[in-house]
């Protein structure tokens, strides 16, 4: 059901990434968030809904902001 949502979605990896080799992308739809590997991008995608991934994202902003 995911990876059907994911299909048609546009994949972007983070401008900080650079020529690094560890990198993810990320698609976001209406409905979920995909994660995958760059440098295998046919092998399984993580999928997320939106309210999990802002939590995560409020999450990271919250560490960076008091270690």
């Amino acid at each position: 059901m995911n990876s059907v949502r994911l299909a048609d979605a546009t994949w972007r990896k983070s401008s900080r990434s650079a020529n690094n080799a560890y990198c993810v992308e990320v698609a976001v739809t209406d409905e979920v968030v995909g994660v995958r590997d760059t440098k295998d991008r046919e092998s399984s995608t993580l999928a997320f809904s939106r309210v999990r991934w802002n939590d995560f994202l409020s999450g990271l902003r919250h560490q960076h902001h008091h270690p």
